[in-house]
């Protein structure tokens, strides 16, 4: 299966769905909380209903309102196994969470999360007393607790998520702990844990992300909380109006702590045309100019600036592409070789990304089940190219299951 996107201008509005990141956060709080919490403007990504399946499966009881969730909390697995689905952040985070049980618990993986790495959850649980084993460092991971607190070290170089993890479970311990972080990357994530931390009545210290203190016996209280939009989703259709436009994108907060805002900065330096007011962000095009960005907090804004700097005049520069290579997909890999087929010429070295347009032509791109790459390929679509072709289209379902609906919504015209 594929679709095709023949050459638009994009030209509309659309209101970007709420947050994936956000929603697991705040579904694992809810199922911690003595009481029911109120969740508005969830995300229905693949992921987020991954993450409410697991909830279920470990104790909480979900009505569906449509427009809001009602999350009845209460730790009790139901049984000694969930499945995490393809969500990476849902099986660290949940790694963290079910070690609070004394029951051996097994967290499974579908599709390519199956091949991402896990090692770094070992050594912390086995520090504060958990047993801990999975797959020469994938999934399953099996674990057995309980957590009862005290001090570890995490490596926080590839991957903020597991941190996030112990982050939840551990104000639960019977014990104070101490995290001792190296080479934290990807702050504004723990910064979006922290957030609904102290919604939910949590309460954390720490010294400069380095050392975080959390006190133990702690109780999650219930809760309204409103999602926020998706910066990450919204990315791809900023980059669109910055390609054609206008376009008007709403249901953001423009001042989140999101990582993936940084967008904005990348399309004021590229030369696009914006205007922020209490409606929304309106997108037009400008004369692109090439860029340099450093996005080692923000590596999934690689896919959305490919398109981006493939329209500058010139050779733009992103930094950061370590945190690319266990994503869903070998993301820079996958970039360079995939968009060459388009005319582009990505280049990788080091820990540096160089883009630089070429020939622009149609082209047929395989996202290697990758959803922020097959978003990326259809963007490309929104101005100089006939037509792209996108195999794989339903991966988009991951983060954005409206995606393909809400181009068209721009403008665009699928085959």
């Amino acid at each position: 299966m594929k679709k095709v996107i023949e050459q638009f201008y994009p030209a509309g509005k659309i209101h970007i769905p709420g947050s994936k990141s956000f929603t697991q956060r705040v579904l694992a709080a809810a199922l911690l909380a003595d009481g029911v919490s109120e969740i508005r403007n969830p995300s229905r990504s693949d992921d987020a209903l991954h993450a409410m399946k697991v909830i279920e499966r470990l104790g909480a009881t979900i009505e569906d309102r449509e427009v809001e969730l009602m999350v009845k909390g209460g730790f009790a697995p139901l049984g000694h196994e969930v499945h995490c689905g393809e969500s990476g952040l849902a099986l660290r985070l949940f790694s963290a969470i079910v070690s609070l049980h004394h029951s051996e618990i097994v967290l499974r993986a579908g599709g390519t999360l199956r091949n991402r790495p896990m090692d770094m959850i070992m050594s912390p649980l086995q520090e504060l007393g958990v047993r801990c084993e999975m797959n020469r460092g994938h999934a399953p991971v099996k674990v057995q607790g309980p957590l009862r607190g005290g001090k570890a070290r995490v490596e926080g170089s590839r991957s903020s998520q597991f941190l996030s993890g112990l982050l939840m479970a551990l104000p639960m311990a019977e014990s104070d702990s101490e995290l001792e972080v190296d080479s934290l990357k990807s702050r504004p994530y723990v910064d979006m844990t922290l957030e609904v931390l102290e919604s939910f009545s949590i309460r954390i210290d720490h010294s400069g992300y380095r050392n975080f203190f959390i006190p133990g016996r702690q109780h999650y209280r219930p809760c309204r909380y409103t999602v926020e939009g998706d910066w990450s989703g919204a990315a791809f259709f900023l980059v669109a109006g910055a390609l054609g436009g206008p376009v008007e994108v709403t249901g953001l907060d423009t001042q989140s702590g999101q990582a993936d805002r940084a967008v904005m900065e990348v399309l004021e330096k590229a030369g696009a045309n914006l205007e922020v007011s209490e409606e929304g962000i309106r997108v037009s095009k400008g004369e692109i100019r090439p860029f340099d960005f450093d996005a080692t907090d923000c590596p999934d804004l690689f896919p959305p600036l490919v398109p981006l700097a493939a329209n500058a005049r010139g050779t733009s520069t992103i930094r950061g592409i370590t945190r690319l290579f266990a994503k869903e997909s070998n993301r820079a890999r996958v970039l360079e070789e995939e968009f060459a087929r388009l005319g582009v010429k990505v280049e990788t070295e080091g820990d540096v990304m160089q883009i630089t347009p070429g020939r622009l032509k149609e082209g047929e791109i395989d996202p290697h089940g990758d959803h922020r790459i097959a978003m990326a390929a259809a963007v490309m679509a929104a101005g100089r190219i006939p037509r792209v072709s996108v195999l794989d289209p339903g991966c988009t379902a991951k983060s954005y299951p409206t995606f393909f609906d809400d181009l068209q919504n721009i403008g665009g015209t699928i085959l």
